[in-house]
Protein backbone atom coordinates (compact mmCIF):
# COMPACT_ATOMS: atom_id res chain seq x y z
CA UNK A 1 0.00 0.00 0.00
CA UNK A 2 1.68 3.40 -0.65
CA UNK A 3 2.33 5.54 2.19
CA UNK A 4 0.18 8.96 2.32
CA UNK A 5 2.18 12.28 1.41
CA UNK A 6 -0.56 14.27 3.43
CA UNK A 7 -0.74 11.96 6.19
CA UNK A 8 3.79 11.68 6.20
CA UNK A 9 3.56 15.79 5.64
CA UNK A 10 1.28 16.08 8.87
CA UNK A 11 3.54 13.64 11.81
CA UNK A 12 5.99 15.56 10.28
CA UNK A 13 4.31 19.14 11.54
CA UNK A 14 4.24 20.58 7.93
CA UNK A 15 2.26 21.89 5.29
CA UNK A 16 0.02 19.99 2.91
CA UNK A 17 -0.06 21.52 -0.23
CA UNK A 18 -3.26 20.46 -2.13
CA UNK A 19 -5.03 21.62 -5.08
CA UNK A 20 -8.30 21.28 -7.09
CA UNK A 21 -10.05 18.90 -10.08
CA UNK A 22 -13.41 18.54 -10.98
CA UNK A 23 -13.06 17.19 -14.70
CA UNK A 24 -11.33 14.15 -15.94
CA UNK A 25 -8.31 15.68 -16.92
CA UNK A 26 -5.23 13.06 -16.69
CA UNK A 27 -2.61 15.35 -17.63
CA UNK A 28 -3.56 17.90 -14.13
CA UNK A 29 -2.22 14.59 -12.32
CA UNK A 30 0.85 14.89 -13.51
CA UNK A 31 1.76 18.58 -13.51
CA UNK A 32 -0.14 18.51 -9.94
CA UNK A 33 2.64 15.83 -8.92
CA UNK A 34 5.72 17.76 -10.61
CA UNK A 35 4.91 21.35 -9.27
CA UNK A 36 5.24 19.83 -5.66
CA UNK A 37 1.91 19.67 -4.71
CA UNK A 38 1.13 16.68 -2.24
CA UNK A 39 -2.53 16.15 -3.17
CA UNK A 40 -5.23 16.69 -5.25
CA UNK A 41 -8.63 17.77 -4.13
CA UNK A 42 -10.94 15.13 -6.42
CA UNK A 43 -14.20 17.38 -6.01
CA UNK A 44 -17.55 14.89 -6.77
CA UNK A 45 -20.01 16.85 -4.62
CA UNK A 46 -20.25 19.75 -7.12
CA UNK A 47 -18.98 17.93 -10.31
CA UNK A 48 -19.76 14.19 -11.89
CA UNK A 49 -17.56 11.79 -13.03
CA UNK A 50 -19.19 8.30 -13.35
CA UNK A 51 -16.89 4.96 -11.51
CA UNK A 52 -15.01 3.92 -14.47
CA UNK A 53 -13.41 7.83 -14.76
CA UNK A 54 -12.75 7.54 -10.96
CA UNK A 55 -11.29 4.45 -11.13
CA UNK A 56 -9.31 5.22 -14.69
CA UNK A 57 -7.96 8.60 -12.93
CA UNK A 58 -6.66 6.79 -9.67
CA UNK A 59 -4.31 4.88 -11.84
CA UNK A 60 -2.37 8.25 -12.77
CA UNK A 61 -2.55 9.32 -8.61
CA UNK A 62 -0.99 6.31 -7.92
CA UNK A 63 1.81 6.49 -10.86
CA UNK A 64 2.40 9.65 -10.05
CA UNK A 65 2.61 8.99 -6.26
CA UNK A 66 0.08 12.12 -5.21
CA UNK A 67 -2.52 11.81 -2.61
CA UNK A 68 -5.95 11.77 -4.07
CA UNK A 69 -8.62 13.40 -1.66
CA UNK A 70 -12.17 12.74 -2.94
CA UNK A 71 -15.32 15.20 -1.52
CA UNK A 72 -17.59 11.92 -1.80
CA UNK A 73 -21.18 13.07 -3.21
CA UNK A 74 -22.55 10.09 -1.07
CA UNK A 75 -22.63 9.20 2.90
CA UNK A 76 -23.20 5.38 1.67
CA UNK A 77 -21.47 3.31 3.60
CA UNK A 78 -20.02 0.97 0.96
CA UNK A 79 -19.65 3.17 -1.44
CA UNK A 80 -17.63 5.48 0.62
CA UNK A 81 -15.12 2.57 1.58
CA UNK A 82 -14.89 1.07 -2.26
CA UNK A 83 -13.19 4.79 -2.88
CA UNK A 84 -10.65 3.20 -0.78
CA UNK A 85 -10.30 0.29 -2.84
CA UNK A 86 -9.97 2.14 -6.12
CA UNK A 87 -7.31 3.70 -4.90
CA UNK A 88 -8.25 7.22 -2.78
CA UNK A 89 -5.79 8.02 -0.29
CA UNK A 90 -8.46 10.44 1.80
CA UNK A 91 -12.15 11.62 2.07
CA UNK A 92 -13.41 15.10 2.54
CA UNK A 93 -17.06 14.89 3.65
CA UNK A 94 -19.01 17.77 3.37
CA UNK A 95 -21.66 19.38 5.52
CA UNK A 96 -20.79 17.66 9.10
CA UNK A 97 -21.81 19.42 11.80
CA UNK A 98 -22.90 16.84 14.44
CA UNK A 99 -20.22 14.51 16.65
CA UNK A 100 -23.10 11.86 15.61
CA UNK A 101 -22.35 12.17 12.24
CA UNK A 102 -18.13 12.48 12.59
CA UNK A 103 -18.71 8.95 14.37
CA UNK A 104 -20.79 7.39 11.67
CA UNK A 105 -17.82 8.11 9.15
CA UNK A 106 -15.64 6.57 11.25
CA UNK A 107 -17.33 3.31 11.17
CA UNK A 108 -18.15 3.96 7.66
CA UNK A 109 -13.98 4.12 6.92
CA UNK A 110 -12.03 3.00 9.27
CA UNK A 111 -11.14 -0.72 9.75
CA UNK A 112 -11.71 -2.48 13.87
CA UNK A 113 -10.79 -0.94 16.40
CA UNK A 114 -11.47 1.79 14.84
CA UNK A 115 -14.37 1.45 12.70
CA UNK A 116 -16.84 -0.72 11.37
CA UNK A 117 -15.17 -1.11 7.31
CA UNK A 118 -15.54 -4.00 5.15
CA UNK A 119 -12.46 -5.72 4.20
CA UNK A 120 -11.61 -7.20 0.89
CA UNK A 121 -8.18 -6.01 -0.25
CA UNK A 122 -8.31 -7.01 -4.08
CA UNK A 123 -8.36 -3.59 -5.44
CA UNK A 124 -5.94 -1.32 -5.96
CA UNK A 125 -5.23 -0.14 -2.67
CA UNK A 126 -4.52 -3.80 -1.65
CA UNK A 127 -2.30 -4.43 -5.40
CA UNK A 128 -4.95 -6.49 -6.39
CA UNK A 129 -4.18 -9.39 -4.07
CA UNK A 130 -0.68 -9.94 -5.04
CA UNK A 131 0.68 -9.47 -1.46
CA UNK A 132 -0.19 -10.89 1.92
CA UNK A 133 -3.28 -9.58 3.19
CA UNK A 134 -1.55 -9.98 7.07
CA UNK A 135 -1.25 -6.36 8.18
CA UNK A 136 -3.51 -4.30 5.32
CA UNK A 137 -5.87 -3.41 7.61
CA UNK A 138 -3.39 -1.85 10.12
CA UNK A 139 -2.18 -0.45 6.75
CA UNK A 140 -5.16 1.07 5.17
CA UNK A 141 -5.90 2.69 8.95
CA UNK A 142 -2.34 4.00 9.00
CA UNK A 143 -2.53 5.46 5.35
CA UNK A 144 -5.71 6.66 4.84
CA UNK A 145 -7.72 9.79 6.11
CA UNK A 146 -10.34 11.01 7.08
CA UNK A 147 -11.33 14.70 6.98
CA UNK A 148 -14.89 16.82 7.75
CA UNK A 149 -15.84 20.00 5.96
CA UNK A 150 -17.03 22.65 9.13
CA UNK A 151 -19.79 24.68 6.92
CA UNK A 152 -22.14 26.07 9.34
CA UNK A 153 -22.79 27.35 12.76
CA UNK A 154 -24.17 23.88 14.26
CA UNK A 155 -20.73 22.77 13.10
CA UNK A 156 -18.67 25.63 14.55
CA UNK A 157 -20.77 25.07 17.71
CA UNK A 158 -19.95 21.42 17.92
CA UNK A 159 -16.47 21.59 16.65
CA UNK A 160 -14.18 20.31 19.75
CA UNK A 161 -16.48 17.17 19.66
CA UNK A 162 -16.64 16.59 16.48
CA UNK A 163 -12.60 16.88 16.19
CA UNK A 164 -11.73 14.67 19.13
CA UNK A 165 -13.38 11.75 17.61
CA UNK A 166 -10.79 9.03 17.06
CA UNK A 167 -10.49 8.37 13.57
CA UNK A 168 -11.34 11.80 12.13
CA UNK A 169 -7.93 13.39 11.04
CA UNK A 170 -8.76 16.44 10.54
CA UNK A 171 -11.16 19.56 9.90
CA UNK A 172 -11.46 21.67 6.34
CA UNK A 173 -13.57 24.89 6.98
CA UNK A 174 -15.88 25.83 4.15
CA UNK A 175 -15.73 29.82 3.92
CA UNK A 176 -18.50 30.29 1.28
CA UNK A 177 -21.12 27.34 2.93
CA UNK A 178 -19.98 28.68 6.52
CA UNK A 179 -19.91 32.66 5.31
CA UNK A 180 -23.72 32.02 3.83
CA UNK A 181 -25.10 30.36 6.84
CA UNK A 182 -24.04 32.45 9.34
CA UNK A 183 -25.30 35.62 7.60
CA UNK A 184 -28.66 33.89 8.15
CA UNK A 185 -27.66 32.62 11.63
CA UNK A 186 -28.98 36.24 13.44
CA UNK A 187 -27.01 38.92 15.50
CA UNK A 188 -25.80 36.27 17.83
CA UNK A 189 -23.59 34.12 15.64
CA UNK A 190 -19.87 34.51 14.81
CA UNK A 191 -18.04 36.01 12.27
CA UNK A 192 -16.43 34.13 10.38
CA UNK A 193 -13.04 35.28 11.63
CA UNK A 194 -14.63 33.93 15.30
CA UNK A 195 -15.23 30.59 13.63
CA UNK A 196 -11.89 30.25 12.17
CA UNK A 197 -10.51 30.96 15.53
CA UNK A 198 -12.50 28.48 16.88
CA UNK A 199 -11.92 25.51 14.66
CA UNK A 200 -8.08 26.71 14.57
CA UNK A 201 -8.34 26.10 18.83
CA UNK A 202 -10.39 23.29 18.98
CA UNK A 203 -7.79 21.38 16.61
CA UNK A 204 -4.66 22.50 18.17
CA UNK A 205 -6.13 21.34 21.64
CA UNK A 206 -6.51 17.88 20.31
CA UNK A 207 -3.61 17.44 17.69
CA UNK A 208 -5.43 17.31 14.43
CA UNK A 209 -4.70 19.48 11.44
CA UNK A 210 -7.36 22.12 10.00
CA UNK A 211 -7.63 24.05 6.84
CA UNK A 212 -9.19 25.93 4.43
CA UNK A 213 -9.34 27.09 0.77
CA UNK A 214 -7.73 30.07 -0.25
CA UNK A 215 -8.06 32.60 -3.33
CA UNK A 216 -4.95 34.52 -3.14
CA UNK A 217 -1.17 35.14 -1.43
CA UNK A 218 -2.68 37.17 1.28
CA UNK A 219 -5.48 35.08 2.30
CA UNK A 220 -2.67 31.54 2.15
CA UNK A 221 -0.17 33.64 4.45
CA UNK A 222 -3.16 34.64 6.66
CA UNK A 223 -4.39 30.97 7.37
CA UNK A 224 -0.59 29.51 7.62
CA UNK A 225 0.08 31.92 10.16
CA UNK A 226 -3.02 30.82 12.28
CA UNK A 227 -1.88 27.19 12.43
CA UNK A 228 -3.77 25.95 9.14
CA UNK A 229 -1.74 22.84 7.73
CA UNK A 230 -4.04 21.90 5.24
CA UNK A 231 -4.03 24.84 2.22
CA UNK A 232 -5.97 24.13 -0.93
CA UNK A 233 -4.71 26.74 -3.39
CA UNK A 234 -5.31 26.30 -6.95
CA UNK A 235 -6.69 24.18 -9.43
CA UNK A 236 -8.57 23.34 -12.82
CA UNK A 237 -11.04 26.39 -12.69
CA UNK A 238 -8.35 28.54 -11.61
CA UNK A 239 -6.38 27.45 -14.98
CA UNK A 240 -9.26 27.55 -17.04
CA UNK A 241 -10.33 31.28 -15.76
CA UNK A 242 -6.83 32.59 -15.85
CA UNK A 243 -5.09 31.40 -18.99
CA UNK A 244 -8.31 32.42 -21.30
CA UNK A 245 -8.45 35.78 -19.81
CA UNK A 246 -4.74 36.36 -20.13
CA UNK A 247 -4.75 34.80 -23.81
CA UNK A 248 -7.92 37.29 -24.72
CA UNK A 249 -6.50 40.17 -23.56
CA UNK A 250 -3.36 39.44 -25.64
CA UNK A 251 -5.72 38.63 -28.66
CA UNK A 252 -7.27 42.28 -27.69
CA UNK A 253 -3.66 43.54 -27.93
CA UNK A 254 -2.56 41.87 -31.00
CA UNK A 255 -5.83 42.15 -33.35
CA UNK A 256 -7.62 44.89 -31.84
CA UNK A 257 -10.69 44.65 -29.03
CA UNK A 258 -13.17 42.12 -29.33
CA UNK A 259 -16.28 42.31 -30.77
Amino acid sequence: MRRSKVLAKLRANETVRICGLGHYIPAFIRHAAHNGYDCIWLDLEHRVMDDREIQSLLAFFHLFDIDCMLRAPTLEKTKLYRYFEDGVTGLMIPHVSTVEKARMLVQAVKFPPLGDRGIDGGGLDGDFLLHERAGYTDRANRETFLFVQIESPQAVENVEAIVAVEGVDGLILGPADLGLRLKHAGENAPTIEQATKKVAAACAKHGKAWGQPSGSLEVLKQLHAQGARLLPHGGDFHGFLKILAECSDNLDTACGPRQ
